[in-house]
């Protein structure tokens, strides 16, 4: 487990017999700690790469087949994992699976009778929705006529259809309901395509006419008799698909892993060098999974397997290690950017000061456990989500995925349970003050204490920002940087007691004399002069931007109370329009203006809490990105993509899987 550091990577080789490869290529799968490389060009100048096998034409064939057999099979039965002793014998059992033709056939015509369903059942439901017109159906679709069948909101249907009699010769016939008019129209062939584009363009579809003979009434009844035998069918080719599987999806799930991780080993070959008798393989493996590898391949090969180290100017690929509750918050990190492998992991820090941000510029029990609860409804998977409204889920979806949802939800409970704190001090539930026990602020009188704050938390993560990036620029030998981090630091000290100095009338009373005494001026000047001069000497004329960049970097930080404030603001107007209707009624009525009151109360306060989540998160991740990230990350790095996958179905090649013609290693006491 790494903090805030990913884990340390370490390039290697592998070099062992030829015999014993399918064990080391099965062996380093199911460790998955290896991320397989071209081989460097000393290694090639010795082992010439050896090429893709002819093996892997073969598997990957099966692989295919077996795949679409086992997508046509309903999932059923217990997972049992399945040994495959040998490459051969994983082969003959995928090609010994009798059931392609039956399964390939009734997939077929499946796939036939769901296309001819779908084309019946549209017939019915336009003959149901225009069952009004009880003349012959071929009496809208002749040689010279085109027939449509149309819909449109009864306030649209006049000016509609006066523009259409005005363009075409055309006949209606119409069925107005309470809310719509429901039509039928013939028109000239060639006057059908001008009618559909206007139709169109005044946002109404117009629907052809089936070309059916005889009346919708004779029609319907013959349609729904062939839905009904269609359903029939597709119920006794399910049942016949239900029945193979109880037999046969088990095994073909099981052969179907086998050969992808076949297939992903023969993979490998592409990257490896190969001699008479001996192979070469390299990649980058973490450090502390060196000698567990290692041990793992001595075993099974009777220790001919060596194991080298691969010099290298590459950067390694970045493996990030966090304890379960900070990994939740590598969202927002891959989000931005995966760190390098060399530099600080700057989860840790996202995990504790986001939550704190977003709590204190929230401040509010009632948006919090709101949040809080519709975080929980994310996490436990959207329990009830048949009954959220269809617009509104589309919109989450145009958002994010239901996983990144997810991912996100994880991050806004602590987040919430910060906002519930800070609600409970500053003694707010949507808005209104409430008396609780315990010590607390008022948000609206005490709004310069909460802008020093809110100041110094600017300056402790400025500070801390360039702390980190100093200590980067130490570790990679850049003595000048590491300067330039220092004065920074000095600097952001020196302008923020000197900036309080000039606006001590308001923090007078809280800090005392202590900004006032002359001591404390001349510590600030020679901070503010020190950092200047050092920040010069590194990085020339150029590195005085950096006075301004840091004070806006700390003063960007009272946002925290300026979103406060916007929350609290919003809900005392909310609170106080729908409070004086409930009071005041409207044109005399109390009855008119309760209605409307819990519209406004119920409509704001829902915008609040959507503004509460926006906000506070966008505001919160932006000071922490912009205003810290900056200092010390560089981002950009690559993910440590491991060879190896995970087995459900089939044993691990400590058990099975041995080369072909080759004994398993001898078991070892």
């Amino acid at each position: 487990m790494g903090f805030l550091r990913p884990v340390l990577m370490t390039k290697v080789g592998v070099v062992g017999l030829k015999t014993d490869r399918e064990w080391i290529l099965s062996i380093l799968h199911d460790q998955g700690v290896i991320q397989v490389e071209p081989l460097s060009k000393p290694t090639l100048a010795i082992f010439p790469a050896e090429g893709t096998p002819d093996m892997q034409r073969q598997v990957a064939d099966q692989v295919l087949r077996i795949r679409g057999i086992k997508s046509a099979l309903p999932p059923t039965g217990p997972v049992v994992a399945q040994a495959f002793p040998t490459l051969d014998g994983l082969l003959a059992a995928a090609r010994a699976v009798p059931i392609e033709g039956t399964v390939t056939a009734l997939k077929r015509e499946e796939d036939r009778l769901l296309t001819e369903r779908k084309a019946v059942a549209d017939l019915i439901d336009v003959l149901t929705r225009f069952s009004f017109y009880t003349g012959p159906l071929d009496y809208l679709h002749m040689e010279h006529l085109l027939g449509f069948f149309g819909e449109v909101p009864t306030e649209r249907y006049a000016p509609l259809r006066a523009q259409i009699d005005a363009m075409a010769d055309v006949v209606f016939l119409e069925s107005p309901g309470p809310e719509t008019v429901r039509f039928a129209l013939a028109v000239n062939s060639d006057q059908a395509e001008a009618v559909s584009r206007l139709a169109q363009q005044r946002g109404v579809v117009l629907t052809s006419v089936p070309p059916l003979t005889g009346t919708i009434a004779e029609r319907k009844p013959e349609l729904e008799k062939r839905r009904g035998e269609l359903d029939a069918r597709l119920a006794e080719i399910r049942t016949q698909l239900a029945d193979l599987a109880k037999v046969w999806y088990a095994p073909v799930a099981s052969i179907e892993e086998g050969l992808t991780i076949e297939a992903r080993k023969l993979e490998v070959y592409g990257r490896i060098g190969a001699g008479e008798t001996v192979f070469a393989l390299e990649g980058w493996v973490p450090l502390r999974s060196l000698p567990k590898l290692d041990a793992a391949l001595s075993t099974a090969t009777g220790g001919h397997t060596v194991f080298y180290k691969v010099p290298t100017s590459e950067e390694p690929p970045t493996l990030l290690d966090n304890p379960k509750w900070v990994r939740r918050f590598e969202f927002f990190i891959r989000f931005y950017a995966l760190p390098q492998s060399d530099e600080w992991d700057p989860t840790w820090l996202f995990a504790l000061a986001f939550p704190l941000f977003f709590g204190f510029m929230l401040s509010d029990m009632g948006y919090g456990l709101v949040i809080l609860c519709f975080s929980l409804w994310m996490v436990a998977g959207f329990p009830g989500r048949q009954y959220v409204p269809g617009f509104l889920k589309r919109f989450l979806k145009r958002i994010m995925s239901p996983q990144a949802m997810q991912s996100l939800a994880w991050t806004l409970i602590p987040a919430s349970l910060m906002a519930i704190l800070f609600g409970w001090f500053s003694n707010e539930f949507f808005g209104p003050t409430v008396s609780l026990p315990g010590p607390h602020w008022d948000v609206r009188s005490n709004l310069g204490d909460l802008f020093l704050v809110a100041g110094f938390i600017g300056l402790t993560m400025v500070v801390l920002g360039f702390v980190l990036g100093a200590l980067k620029a130490y570790y990679h030998h850049r003595p000048k940087e590491v300067t330039a981090k220092l004065a920074g630091i000095s600097i952001a000290f020196g302008l923020t007691f000197l900036g309080l100095q000039l606006v001590s009338t308001t923090f007078k009373g809280l800090l005392g004399p202590l900004l006032l005494s002359t001591p404390a001026t001349d510590v600030e000047i020679a901070l503010l002069f020190a950092g200047i001069g050092a920040i010069f000497y590194a990085e020339g004329g150029q590195g005085m931007l950096a006075l301004t960049e840091i004070l806006s970097h700390i003063l960007s930080f009272l946002r925290l109370v300026g979103i406060l404030l916007s929350s609290v603001v919003v809900a005392i107007l909310v609170n106080h329009i729908a409070g004086g209707l409930y009071h005041s009624g409207i044109a005399g009525s109390l009855v008119i203006g309760a209605i409307f009151g819990t519209l406004i109360l119920v409509g704001g306060q829902i915008f609040n809490v959507v503004l509460a989540v926006f906000e506070p998160g966008i505001q919160g991740a932006r000071l922490i990105f912009v205003e810290t990230f900056s200092k010390f990350y560089t981002g950009n790095g690559r993910p440590f993509r491991p060879f190896g996958s995970r087995r459900v179905r089939t044993v691990p090649a400590t058990i099975g899987f041995a080369t072909v013609g080759v004994p398993p290693p001898p078991p070892v006491d």
